[in-house]
């Protein structure tokens, strides 16, 4: 089957309902408390499928079955981690956000180390989401690139051409529907968006069992002889430096992945921002721990998936299948496999889901922007109408830089010579570099007493500095000698270590000249 007419009516009719829901289910916002935080009256469910809508949405339905079509399970590792890490923020952070009354996670910095280190926090998450959301917007224009390719739309269009058109698309859109929904908006879409989505990929992993010879049996038999089964791996007879350096062993996945969690949805605003919309600490720590269970079960659906189409499609590769990413296998098969009309509206939810994470993104980084540095520095006077203005603008000016950000990653990622990474493994690979200096920051304030704002900077910074030489990269290839080359689930446990040590380390040298 192709996507035909009918699909691309149901597609537009669908992101037109779903545009129409979110402003309505926005209401009105008289300010910025409405505006970024709901009004704290969001119910810890939807938080809780909000939370797990705005995180893994998009590069989980495209990437996560293209990580086990070209390996195995052991990605399914990192989910165990993600749920200790939401335990420790439930106790460790969640407190103190609720006992400030705070509408930024930066503000606990400000009040613990001062203004400065609130400035360098909120100017780093905004570094890390320009980065990583970028990847994050170049991820869903995947699947609209390759149904514009598919149905013809554009004809002699390349890759890079179409996908730069996906995503203006889609940051267009986006833009319009944030600019005026409010966090609400995109807490109860995402809702919607997740019910539907998680939905459309159980009816197409059944397809692919009915196209699948031996159904299911006969695609874990392939699997099987494959290797794809494996679920842990607990690099056992390797040495340390090797075990560093393979981001899905057991101890490098465990722990990294909860330090990870620990660190996003403990220091990001885009995650902190929406915990902070419901009623009560409690309602907050039950949104928390429940999405990271929800979130193990959805890595497993869409690994799974990755098997199916590893079955369905013999194992070819990426190019033998006329793609320019193996990040498009899962896409071309709703295009080309799925009934008419349903195929349309699979394809349509998931944008719209799409559109809710960057409508997140963007919210959160207006939030950010506005309270932690426009209002403290040009907006005192400011009445609430005055902040809600100012708050619009900042947005939209955000969507036009992740955008651009989106393009340079099409470029990165289309025209790099070599094996790409999946898109979701270079997204959190950014991300878990600059959240080691936040999570470190924030570990200081809330462990220790002694140190102040001089030992919160210097830590911050020798974090982020010396990962630097533990990232393969440029500037590990200047060092003399073999560099330690640590795998990304290390890089927020390296970093936010590092932090803490010097920090502490800061303070007592002080005390002691």
């Amino acid at each position: 089957m192709k996507f035909t007419s009918f699909d691309i009516v149901v597609l537009i009719g669908y992101l037109l309902l779903v545009a129409v829901a979110g402003l309505w289910a926005a209401g009105r916002q008289q300010d910025t408390g409405d505006y970024f935080l709901g009004g704290r009256a969001m119910p810890w469910w939807a938080v809780m499928f909000s939370v797990v809508a705005t995180e893994t949405s998009t590069l989980t339905f495209i990437s996560i079955p293209a990580v086990a079509y070209g390996g195995d399970l052991t990605f399914l590792q990192i989910t165990f981690g993600y749920i200790i890490g939401r335990i420790v923020v439930s106790i460790l952070f969640l407190p103190a956000y609720y006992e400030g009354k705070l509408q930024t996670a930066y503000q606990f910095l400000e009040a613990r180390f001062g203004s400065v280190m609130r400035n360098v926090a909120s100017s780093t998450f905004m570094i890390t989401r320009l980065l990583a959301d970028g990847v994050r917007l170049f991820a869903t224009a995947i699947p609209l690139a390759i149904m514009l390719r598919l149905a013809n739309v554009m004809t002699g269009w390349s890759d890079f051409s179409i996908y730069v058109a996906a995503i203006g698309i889609i940051a267009v859109v986006t833009i319009i529907y944030t600019l005026v929904g409010g966090i609400k908006a995109v807490v109860w879409m995402d809702v919607m968006q997740m019910v539907i989505y998680i939905g459309g990929a159980g009816i197409a992993a059944i397809l692919m069992i009915k196209g699948i010879v031996g159904g299911w049996s006969g695609a874990m038999e392939l699997a099987a002889r494959e290797g794809k089964l494996k679920l842990f791996n607990f690099a056992l007879g390797e040495s340390f430096r090797a075990m560093l350096s393979q981001p899905y062993a057991f101890v490098t996945a465990v722990v990294g992945g909860g330090v990870f969690s620990l660190a996003s949805h403990g220091t990001d605003q885009l995650i902190v921002q929406r915990l902070l919309t419901t009623r009560d600490l409690r309602s907050s720590q039950k949104a928390l721990i429940g999405s990271g269970i929800v979130v193990c079960g959805q890595f497993a659906l869409f690994l799974g998936i990755g098997l199916l189409l590893y079955a369905f499609y013999g194992g070819l590769s990426a190019g033998d299948l006329g793609l320019a990413t193996t990040d498009e296998i899962f896409a071309k098969f709703i295009v080309e496999q799925m009934p008419t009309g349903l195929s349309g509206l699979i394809v349509a939810s998931l944008f719209a889901a799409a559109m809710s994470s960057l409508s997140s993104s963007l919210n959160s980084l207006a939030s950010s922007t506005t309270l932690d540095l426009y209002k403290p520095y040009w907006g005192k006077q400011n009445t609430a109408a005055d902040d809600l203005r100012v708050s619009r603008y900042i947005t939209v000016g955000w969507g036009l830089i992740l955008t651009v950000s989106a393009i340079i990653f099409a470029v990165l990622q289309l025209k790099s010579s070599g094996e790409r990474p999946a898109v979701v493994e270079l997204g959190l690979g950014i991300a878990s570099y600059t959240y080691g200096g936040l999570l470190g920051a924030f570990l200081l304030g809330r462990l220790t007493t002694k140190t102040n704002r001089t030992d919160a900077v210097i830590g911050f910074f020798a974090g982020l500095i010396a990962l630097l030489f533990m990232v393969k990269g440029p500037i590990q290839e200047l060092l003399p000698g073999q560099g330690i080359a640590i795998a990304w689930p290390w890089y927020t446990v390296a970093g936010s270590l590092i932090v803490v040590v010097v920090g502490t380390v800061s303070s007592r040298l002080r005390r002691f000249i």
